[in-house]
Parts: structure tokens; C-alpha cells; sequence
């Protein structure tokens, strides 16, 4: 069973990250090319061919890694990942990996200030087993107690604050930043969603063949 949810979830991080590298090559990689040039004062690349094919492979890997993660949640919970419920695994993963940790510290672009950056990652990682933690509460549990303490692990991260750089100066415009945050976080959406989706459908399958005579 281990191994096939192990293929389930290699399949799925490739498919969602040949997705998402699409995504990044349209949306993402304009952008950060553009804050590039601001930061160096040089003309932008001509050819970002490279950029979009080791960028994609890498997603493809981080998928495979996410899918994999999420499959092992899942089977810790023992709340299955399945083909009607895996876009709601995806989301909930999302808003636990990408839009609560971007809440303090959102997307950045090349150039931009930024805090110590030891102390960012264990926010960060604090920030994701916090509100991953909140929402096995709210969909495990489902009990009074269970909320308001969902609800306390989900604020404590932003009470606390995320660490920010000493300084606003930078030479990137605001434009151009706020563009890249919201890009980010709309691309890591369907990023996750299609990651628990193509993991359900996947899960299924094998466990279908598995059954087959």
C-alpha cells in the first residue's frame, strides 16, 4: 500500500508541477526578470528558455515532495485522500503552507529588504505546523473545545509577528512587488489544489487496480 501511495504521490507532484511551471513561465517569471534589471541596473534576459526548464523540473521535484507529504498526513490522520475530497486536501494544504505564512511574509521579488533570514524560517515553519495543526482540529474534531483551540494555534503565529526587515527601502516598485506577491499566491493555489486533486485520482486508481481480479 506504502509503495503505491509513494507512486500515487511521484505522479502527482510531476503533473501538478508541469502545471505549475507553465503557470510560473506565463506569470511569475516575467516579473521576477523584471526586478532583476532593477536590481543590477542591467538590460533584462532575452532568453529565459533555461530559466523555465530547470524552474519546471524543480517544481515538478517539489511536487513529487509535497504530494508525498501530504500523502503521509493523510495516512497519520487516517483521513483519506481521495478523488471527490482531494482539491479540499490541496486547499487546506495551501492555506497551511502558502497563504498563512504569506500573511506575515508575502511573496518576494529579487532586491527587496528582508529579515534575518534564520529567524524567517522558524516563523515560517512555526506558522505551518500552527495552522495545519488548526485545521486537523476543525476537520477532525469538530468539537467546541477543538475550534477555540484551532483558532488560538491559527493566531498565535501572527500575534507573535512575522520578522521583518529593518528597513522599506528598496528598489523595486511597489507595483511591481505587490504584483508578485498576488501572482505568487493565486499560482501556489491551483498549485496545491492540482496536487491533491492528481494525488486523489491517483490513490484511487491503484487502489481500483488493486482490487481488480
Amino acid at each position: 500500500m506504502i509503495g503505491r501511495v509513494l507512486l500515487a504521490a511521484l505522479l502527482a507532484g510531476i503533473a501538478a508541477g508541469l502545471i505549475m511551471g507553465a503557470i510560473q513561465h506565463v506569470r511569475l517569471t516575467p516579473l521576477i526578470m523584471a526586478a532583476e534589471t532593477f536590481e543590477s541596473a542591467t538590460a533584462p534576459p532575452t532568453d529565459g528558455a533555461s530559466r523555465t526548464f530547470y524552474s519546471t523540473v524543480a517544481t515538478m521535484l517539489t511536487g513529487a515532495a509535497f504530494a508525498a507529504i501530504l500523502a503521509g498526513i493523510s495516512l497519520l490522520a487516517g483521513i483519506p485522500i481521495t478523488a471527490r475530497n482531494g482539491a479540499m486536501w490541496g486547499l487546506c494544504a495551501f492555506l497551511a503552507a502558502t497563504l498563512a505564512p504569506a500573511a506575515g511574509l508575502p511573496p518576494e521579488l529579487p532586491g527587496m529588504p528582508a529579515g534575518d533570514l534564520a529567524i524567517r524560517q522558524v516563523w515560517w515553519l512555526g506558522t505551518i505546523a500552527a495552522t495545519g495543526a488548526g485545521l486537523y482540529l476543525i476537520a477532525a474534531k469538530r468539537a467546541v473545545w477543538s475550534i477555540t483551540a484551532a483558532i488560538l494555534l491559527i493566531a498565535a503565529p501572527h500575534v507573535i509577528g512575522a520578522p521583518l526587515a529593518n528597513t522599506h527601502e528598496s528598489s523595486v516598485p511597489a507595483g511591481l512587488a505587490a504584483a508578485f506577491a498576488a501572482n505568487s499566491i493565486a499560482a501556489g493555489a491551483l498549485f496545491w489544489c492540482f496536487i491533491g486533486l492528481f494525488l486523489g485520482l491517483a490513490i484511487d486508481r491503484f487502489a481500483k487496480d488493486s482490487h481488480a481480479p
